[in-house]
This record gives structure tokens, C-alpha cells and sequence, in this order.
């Protein structure tokens, strides 16, 4: 194409004149490709030759070179758009041949738990190892232990029989966080159980209240949950923070009536006063072990400190008289003649059992800030608030709260008063329907 338009040697030097006619380029175009495949057509032409490649390991391996490319496209779209995947928790126990026959053969009617030996894990957190737990039908135990070490994910193994339990024990777990739903608030507590004559002369009582469970308050929902549970009267109830959203009156109600239960329950607490109220034993999470102790939670805190006392001085014993064996060995390691009581201790000091040293609790402190700038009262304010859900049931009508920056308030009341709504209320979430909502910024 360059050398066919290119000027010629002869008109170098020429001024540029008017063509008698167009010049079209895709003309030429069109001749130099076509010129350029004849020339082509030469050096890139095929010979005919026999193959050695046999066809059909071809196609297999074209076949696993486009299922591999398949399964990488599919991880990198799960990657990018894929919902994250949360960590679950695990469980794992060493099983028992025993067990599990007497199991399956149904001759194993009695109603005491003991599991041996097990692991419970959420994701790559290893909560418990080697653990034991034993509990004794008809005896109230109370779980406790710092937050985050796995009491509520122990009572999820246990509920979802993760961790094996008696096929012929019933199981019921009230959770902490209670969800709600559309069922009526007397439906929900005669599922579960098909008696209804001795519940039907509530029904008036109850369902006056709120007529579907969705919109029941958290102290509501988490009566309810309690109802269909002790209604149920499992073998194994399991309850997991049941004070947290009740209030006193139903608090002092739930202590009252535990005491009278006659299968086993497992409850998870941090209410000192509830569980020196209910249970008969304490088990203490921690270090990734389970630790047992008969009486209430004020018998517990004496009896661990006792204990701790007793391991630190066996420690300290053990740990003098290994130094004690250890000095004897080092003094005569190369001497003939008590070659023989060498070697006695080596064996001593391989029998003793090693203790570890005692894993100190760390102890939390908060500190509030002091060098913040100090605002002038009130911080936050209602006046004369007007508020409600329905108009046909008023939760506040003149309510006028204040708060400075010294202000220490405690609200209480009963289930659904509207505690939660009236901290929604000052924080700005919900709109009075009437009266002023001030805060300083």
C-alpha cells in the first residue's frame, strides 16, 4: 500500500494539483489484503501428514482443562458476589462402643447425663478440650464464666445434640434472644403440648394484651418462651440468660416456681441473686475446662477460692520437690557409683504428674473519660412527651425527663411499660407525637 501511493521520484519536487477524480482507499485496500493472502498462501500452506495425537485422550483432556476453568470461575464468582460465610460452632467426643449399644438398644432408661472427653469449637477458637460434664437428674445447675468463653455455644451443643445425650431425654432450650413471630400468645405456649382444656379460660386474659407475637415487647416474648418451655416440662431444660429481659415481678416468679422442678436444668446467669435463689450446683467455665461445685453461687465463690489456695500450695510443693530430684540428678549424672539412683530418679521424676502453673483471671476495669468537654444541662430532655403505638393505648402522655452529665438513672418497670421506648425516645430513634425532644447537640 505505500508503494502505491507513493509519489514517484520524478514529481518529488511538484506542488500539489487537483485529481480529476476521487481516489477510493478501500479499493485499494481491498487488492493489497487480497495480494497479501496470495503471498501468504505460499509459506503458511498445510502439508499433508499423519498424526500421532490420539483423539480421544485429546478430547478427554480438553474436557478436564474446561471442567477445571468451569470450577475457578465458579470460586472467583463465589468470592466476589457470594455472601459471607459466618463461623459455626462444632463439637467432638470421644465415643463408646458400650454407650452406644446400651443406647440403641433402648435398655438405657436412666435419666442422668454424662458425657466424657469432648471438644467444643466455633470456627478455628477451640472453647473447651477434654471436658466432662455430668449432670444429675432433678439437680438445678448453674453455668457460669466469663462472657465469650462458650456458655451459650455449650447449650447449642447440647440442644442440637451435637454432644451425645440419651436418645429417650427430652430437650428444651430457651435461648437468650427470643424472636417473635405471628402466633397468638396463648397458640404459642398450647403447641407445645395438645392438652388445651385446663389454658382455654386465659385466653380472654391473655390475648387482651397484644394479639400477635410480633409485637410483644422482649420481656413479653421471653415470658412466653418460658411458658411453652415449663408447659413442656422437658427432661433437660436449658436457659440461657432467662432474667435479662424480665422484669422484678416475673423475675421473683421464676425463682418461686424453679425451685419446685423436678427434672434437671442447665442455666447460664450472671444474676448472683437468681442462682443463690435456684440452683443446687455450680459449673465454672474456664481455661477450657468445666469444674463442678455443690451449693449456690455464694458457696461457690468460698469453696474456689479454698481450692485455688490448695492447688497453689500443691503446686509449689511439687514444683520444690522436682527442683529438690532435679539437683540430686544434675550432681551426679557422671558418677559410677550412684549411676543406678540416677537413673531411680529419672524414672521418679518421669511418674510425677505435672501441674501447671494457676491461670490468674484477668480482672476487667472501666475507665471513663474525664477530660471531655463539659456540656451545660440539660444533655438530653423530654417535655411533657406524648407517645404511642396505637392511639387507643397511650404509653406516655406528659412524661418529661432530664439528664446532665452527673446524672446516674436507673429506669424499671413491668414487662412493656415502655423502658425501651422511652430510651428510644431520648436517643432520637422514634418522634414524640407530641412535646419537645431537646438534646445539646
Amino acid at each position: 500500500m505505500f508503494n502505491t501511493l507513493k509519489l514517484s521520484n520524478g514529481h518529488a519536487g511538484s506542488k500539489q494539483v487537483l485529481l480529476d477524480a476521487p481516489v477510493q482507499l478501500s479499493q485499494i485496500s481491498a487488492e493489497c489484503v487480497s495480494a497479501t493472502n496470495d503471498v501468504q498462501g505460499i509459506w503458511m500452506m498445510k502439508r499433508g501428514q499423519n498424526t500421532t495425537v490420539d483423539a480421544r485422550k485429546l478430547e478427554k483432556a480438553e474436557a478436564k482443562l474446561k471442567q477445571k476453568q468451569g470450577r475457578r470461575n465458579e470460586r472467583d464468582s463465589q468470592k466476589t458476589t457470594g455472601p459471607l460465610v459466618l463461623e459455626e460452632a462444632s463439637a467432638s467426643q470421644a465415643s463408646s462402643k458400650k454407650d452406644s449399644r446400651v443406647d440403641l438398644s433402648g435398655k438405657n432408661r436412666t435419666y442422668d447425663i454424662r458425657i466424657e472427653n469432648f471438644d467444643v469449637s466455633f470456627g478455628e477458637r477451640s472453647l473447651l478440650q477434654g471436658a466432662e460434664l455430668s449432670l444429675s437428674t432433678g439437680r438445678r445447675y448453674g453455668l457460669i464464666g466469663r462472657n465469650g468463653l462458650g456458655k451459650t455455644t455449650l447449650l447449642k451443643m447440647l440442644a442440637s445434640r451435637s454432644l451425645r445425650v440419651p436418645a429417650h431425654i427430652t430437650i428444651l432450650h430457651v435461648e437468650q434472644e427470643v424472636a417473635g413471630d405471628d402466633t397468638g400468645a396463648l397458640q404459642s405456649v398450647l403447641e407445645s403440648d395438645t392438652v388445651r382444656e385446663g389454658l382455654l379460660t386465659e385466653e380472654r386474659l391473655l390475648n387482651a394484651r397484644i394479639a400477635n407475637g410480633t409485637e410483644f415487647s422482649g420481656g413479653w416474648r421471653m415470658r412466653l418462651a418460658l411458658a411453652r418451655a415449663l408447659f413442656a416440662k422437658p427432661d433437660l431444660l436449658l436457659l440461657d440468660e432467662p432474667t435479662n429481659m424480665l422484669d422484678v415481678r416475673a423475675i421473683l416468679w421464676l425463682e418461686n416456681y424453679l425451685q419446685t422442678w423436678q427434672t434437671t436444668i442447665l442455666v447460664v446467669s450472671h444474676d448472683r441473686n437468681f442462682l443463690n435463689a435456684v440452683v443446687t450446683d455450680i459449673i465454672h467455665l474456664h481455661s477450657q475446662r468445666l469444674e463442678s461445685y455443690r451449693g449456690d453461687y455464694e458457696n461457690f465463690v468460698k469453696t474456689k477460692e479454698d481450692r485455688l489456695k490448695n492447688q497453689q500450695r500443691e503446686y509449689e510443693a511439687q514444683f520444690q520437690y522436682r527442683e529438690h530430684i532435679q539437683v540430686f540428678i544434675d550432681r551426679f549424672r557422671y558418677n559410677a557409683n550412684r549411676a543406678a539412683q540416677v537413673q531411680s530418679k529419672l524414672k521418679l521424676l518421669e511418674k510425677l504428674p505435672e501441674l501447671k502453673p494457676l491461670e490468674k483471671e484477668t480482672e476487667v476495669t472501666l475507665k471513663f473519660p474525664d477530660n471531655f468537654e463539659k456540656l451545660s444541662p440539660p444533655v438530653l430532655q423530654l417535655d411533657e412527651v406524648e407517645f404511642y403505638y396505637n392511639p387507643d393505648q397511650r404509653l406516655f402522655t406528659q412524661l418529661s425527663v432530664s439528664a446532665d452529665l452527673e446524672s446516674r438513672i436507673c429506669i424499671v418497670g413491668e414487662n412493656g411499660a415502655g423502658k425501651s421506648t422511652m430510651l428510644k425516645l431520648l436517643m432520637g430513634e422514634l418522634a414524640p407525637v407530641n412535646g419537645i425532644r431537646h438534646a445539646h447537640r
